[in-house]
């Protein structure tokens, strides 16, 4: 054991695999005693994830000055997945030690001047060069971690896909807890806007990405009938005034749409026989509605209703631990998630599979798995023992 950024012990987790530490956001040695609780790698990279009440001047200082050598990534967030489950207030840093894991990553500074071109050549450049300089790992995946109000998500993952071949992609979009006004992504000891990180993992553990949501697909459909695409908002559902129809359909008042209703009536599209969610982000005075994720006129929406949160769960993180347990589960989980947990009172319950599961990462605006950008789900990557047999780790797939 070690001595811990949060005094009290911190500790590797199961197999010495990965590393990993967290302080609260607000202390004045906070990164400091990330690095002791860290312990000493060396490290391929260190992800942190760290509340909107950090101070980022601070912490880009704090870097600089105390892992000068490290490769550091990470981002804001809507909330901290820590040893705790559900956090907030925290900054959660997980160190991926040399013997196990190598990385390349791939800034892209400019999302609204991104040239696929451009980014496919890069892409296959970081991709080769992981290669050449970890034959000896056999197993890949990436992690993606974008700019939450930049809303070029789904345009960067649609570019992203035919350039990573077999790898497995994952990712979260950066929060700024519940008030939606900017999210930063950490490249180094620089806090960045408008900006993205793809981090290629080798390893010679066995992984598995997953992305599981608890929805399920009613009758109640609805057709975004006017729209403004590139802003994502929607005004006219049904030839009607958006956010009166949708009140209309899930049955409340117009003045009292929220983020709580946003959770529990979620709306999804049909994409490859599977849904995915359209999270509703904000409805405006006007009555116009903003989403998290793509949006278009024609699109038919589908009311979907939350099935039991607690045993979907439940139920999720033990077909990843079949038969063999994860060394770690670093997730992306929407905030719409920890919404609805509050608003049913599950929030504790959810908090201890989180932590019983050593479950490590953060609540966000949207997540990324494979080529699309989605909503109201929790999406990962399971990293077992490299002793751990592919065929029976445990269940990985999307599943409802």
């Amino acid at each position: 054991m070690m001595t811990n950024a949060i005094g009290g012990m911190s500790h590797m987790l199961r197999q010495n695999l990965v590393s990993t530490a967290e302080v609260d956001a607000s202390d004045p040695e906070a990164v400091k005693k990330i690095v002791t609780g860290l312990g000493r790698g060396p490290f391929s990279i260190v992800l942190m994830f760290f509340s909107p009440e950090c101070d980022r001047e601070t912490l880009a200082r704090q870097l600089k000055a105390e892992i000068p050598y490290a490769r550091v990534m990470g981002c804001s967030t809507a909330g901290e997945l820590s040893s705790k489950g559900y956090d907030e207030g925290k900054i959660i840093a997980i160190g991926f030690p040399v013997e196990n894991f190598g990385v390349e990553t791939l800034l892209v500074p400019d999302l609204k001047n991104c040239s696929p071109q451009d980014l496919m050549g890069s892409l296959l450049r970081a991709r080769q060069n992981l290669q050449r300089r970890y034959p000896q790992f056999d197993n890949e995946f990436a992690m993606l971690l974008v700019d939450g109000l930049s809303e070029r998500e789904d345009e960067l993952t649609a570019a992203l896909a035919s350039g990573l071949g077999p790898v497995p992609l994952f990712g979260g979009s950066a929060g700024d807890g519940r008030r939606f006004q900017e999210t930063f992504v950490l490249n180094g000891p620089t806090l960045m806007e408008n900006s993205a990180i793809l981090t290629f993992f080798r390893t010679n553990c066995q992984i598995k990405v997953f992305s599981y949501d608890h929805l399920v697909a009613t009758q109640k459909r609805m057709v975004v009938t006017e729209a403004e695409p590139n802003a994502r908002v929607v005004k006219e559902i049904n030839a009607e005034p958006a956010a009166q129809e949708y009140a209309r359909l899930v049955g409340v008042d117009p003045a009292l749409l929220s983020d709580h209703v946003f959770a529990a009536n979620p709306v999804v599209v049909q994409v490859g026989g599977k849904h995915h969610v359209r999270a509703i982000k904000s409805v405006a005075p006007n009555g116009d509605m903003s989403f998290f994720a793509a949006i278009d006129e024609g699109l038919v929406l589908t009311l979907a209703e939350p099935q039991n949160m607690v045993a979907h769960l439940e139920e999720s993180l033990a077909g990843l631990s079949k038969t063999t347990e994860p060394a770690i589960v670093l997730a992306c989980d929407c905030i719409f998630r920890r919404v609805e947990a509050e608003m049913t009172q599950v929030k504790s319950q959810i908090s201890n599979l989180l932590a019983g599961a050593n479950v490590r990462g953060f609540s966000t605006y949207g997540e990324q798995i494979g080529s699309i950008h989605v909503n109201q789900t929790f999406t990962g990557v399971a990293i077992y023992p490299p002793c751990a047999e592919r065929d029976t780790i445990g269940v990985g797939e999307n599943r409802k």
